[in-house]
């Protein structure tokens, strides 16, 4: 079901195998040293198979780090988890042998849709998860009857659920009528099924749930049940944070990676988009 197993640019291949940056590989390439299949190329925009073809630099063969992220278009009728005792598919059943020992970043239930990051990298699920990080995720949302301007100021301060405070980062109310109304909802914490919960809450039944955006990263047109690879650079998180040496060091909450903060995070404004 993998999308990227056809040929990228040169500069690109290394980044894709987490073995260099875009930019040190564009170096080599300018400079003679990198050797694809025991030919040396000269050409940054050269097209190879990151999977298939054999890479050097001064004859020394590259090696991915082992480091390993994709995207996933969750469907529905489809569980975030590894095994399910009631027989229904999950989403490693989506995905090869190989990519089998990752990990979900976070979870989407059974009737959302949309991005889903696996990675082998305990230390970004952490991060991205971390509600002390704020990491912003963004979702299109669909609710029975009309959901009005009112409701939404008047529950700007967030809704008592269960002993729980649900109170998105944003909301966006882009289209309503009496039969639905459509909707854009940031969170930047992953409570359980809080948006669910937050317009059972108003008497709306979520009826679609999408999540489009996590940090940095967008859904775009990554087709329903498809993947794709990662690069460290997709994630829009410093440098720093991938260095070799980091990798099993905890989060320094006082040096994170930059935030990537949406429209409504500051401050919750409803507003009506017309139509």
């Amino acid at each position: 079901m993998a999308a990227d197993f056809g040929k990228v640019p040169l500069e690109r291949a290394l980044s894709k195998l987490g073995a260099a940056s875009r930019s040190q590989t564009r170096d080599w390439v300018l400079k003679g040293r990198l050797q694809v299949n025991g030919r040396t190329v000269r050409d940054p925009m050269f097209m190879v198979s990151p999977e298939k073809d054999r890479f050097a630099v001064d004859g020394k063969p590259v090696q991915a780090d082992g480091w390993l992220a994709i995207m996933l278009n969750k469907p529905k009728a489809v569980v975030t988890t590894r095994s399910d005792e009631k027989g229904r598919r999950t989403v490693f059943d989506l995905l090869p042998p190989e990519l089998r020992n990752l990990h979900p970043v976070g979870r989407l239930d059974m009737a959302t849709t949309g991005l889903l990051i696996l990675t082998n990298d305990t230390r970004l699920s952490s991060y991205l998860t971390d509600p002390a990080n704020g990491v912003l995720r963004v979702y299109v949302v669909t609710v029975a009857g009309e959901v009005t301007d009112a409701e939404l100021a008047a529950s700007a301060a967030g809704i008592m659920d269960d002993g729980e405070l649900l109170k998105p980062a944003g909301i966006t109310l882009r289209k309503a009528s009496g039969r639905e109304s459509h909707l854009t909802v940031l969170l930047n914490e992953g409570k359980n099924r809080e948006i669910r919960r937050f317009f059972a809450a108003l008497g709306h039944e979520v009826t679609s749930l999408k999540r489009v955006s996590f940090g940095g990263l967008e859904l775009g047109a990554l087709e329903l049940g498809q993947y794709r690879r990662l690069t460290r650079e997709e994630l829009h998180l410093s440098p720093s944070f991938f260095q070799k040496e980091a990798q099993s060091s905890p989060v320094k909450r006082s040096e994170p990676p930059p935030r990537h903060r949406g429209p409504g995070e500051k401050r919750f404004t409803p507003r009506r988009h017309k139509h």
